[in-house]
């Protein structure tokens, strides 16, 4: 049974909830308190990285919330669908399901349902979802969703869908018009290409923040220590995106200490056996005990390739010019 998980809203979106007010987390239907679940507002959506287009949906959702006086509730759903569907090409979520909740809480969410994805699941059709979930379980009086929202067993569900069946059931279906820039629309597909070229400063962008790695410091071989850089090390997940190897600019946050960083990703070919971590050092900090501590790593900017290098000698002078850059960087 998967832990019940409760969230603090912050910063809290709604000015009339009282201090330490909390927001539920239901794993699937069986969670729902059925007596008392709606009337409510719903947003529905994967969510992975909750990134600005996601917080145009959650906004309009909070928003009609608010001015009809309901609670606002997230549909999402884990793991990836295609992960059940196409294991074989199943994405790197761009944050873990604890990232994602926290982040819907801060975007206004009152309750948050997980539906969990099986292959069971992919076989409900678009109106049995909207019957169970929608009309049965929440009550549902508005639905908040993007433009291209698809849903039902073979994604045969559409907007358009969506809204006749809203009318059968009693609900109001709202669709978001996809954000853009001036390259492509911003999607979690797109953040996690940026990722695999470096590119975390467009990114960072897209998410409305910087793209974060979070962990316990883990214990490493303690060659930067030797070599006078110090590292916090963290392992990223298998199932999680990660940027593409090589030397950032950064920052690394422990609970409300904020520390600009050097930042490497990947296993440094200098030497032989060294695994694929982020290494994070803090600049002119080796006084710093982070180990077993859970912290998170921001992403600001690339600086260069990771590199073998043919001795010591050249490794430092290279890791003095990291360092610098990262401070021109981080000051601006």
């Amino acid at each position: 049974m998967p832990e019940r998980l409760l969230y603090t809203m912050t910063p809290r979106l709604r000015a009339h909830r009282d201090e330490g007010d909390r927001v539920q987390i239901w794993h699937g239907l069986d969670d729902v308190p059925r007596a008392d679940a709606g009337p409510c507002v719903v947003a529905i959506g994967k969510f992975d990285g909750v990134h600005r287009g996601h917080a145009r949906v959650l906004a309009k959702a909070r928003a009609y919330a608010d001015e009809r006086d309901l609670p606002m509730y997230v549909v999402t759903f884990h793991p990836h669908p295609a992960a059940v569907l196409r294991p074989e090409i199943a994405p790197r979520m761009i944050g873990s399901l604890a990232d994602r909740l926290e982040r819907l809480a801060a975007n206004g969410a009152d309750a948050v349902l997980v539906v969990p994805f099986t292959l069971e699941l992919a076989a409900v059709t678009a109106e049995q979802a909207t019957r169970a979930v929608l009309a049965e379980a929440l009550q549902a009086k508005v639905v908040v969703v993007g433009a291209d929202f698809r849903f039902g067993s073979g994604a045969a569900g559409d907007v358009t869908m969506l809204r006749l069946m809203g009318a059968a059931y009693g609900f109001i279906v709202h669709a978001v018009e996809l954000q853009t820039d001036e390259v492509d629309k911003y999607s979690s597909t797109r953040v996690r290409e940026l990722l695999g070229v470096g590119d975390v400063a467009t990114a960072a962008t897209i998410l409305g923040r910087p793209y974060a790695v979070t962990g316990p410091v883990i214990r490493g071989e303690q060659r930067g220590r030797d070599l006078g850089f110090p590292t916090a090390n963290l392992e990223i997940p298998d199932e999680l995106a990660a940027p593409l190897d090589g030397v950032y600019a950064g920052w690394l946050v422990d609970g409300a200490d904020r520390y600009p960083a050097a930042i490497s990703v990947g296993d440094n070919p200098t030497f032989v056996g060294a695994s694929h971590r982020v290494e994070a050092y803090v600049l002119d900090r080796t006084d710093l005990d982070l180990y077993g501590k859970k912290v998170s790593v921001e992403f600001v900017e690339w600086i260069r390739d990771m590199l073998p290098f043919e001795g010591i000698e050249p490794l430092i002078e290279a890791m003095n010019g990291d360092v610098e850059d990262a401070r021109r960087i981080l000051a601006r």
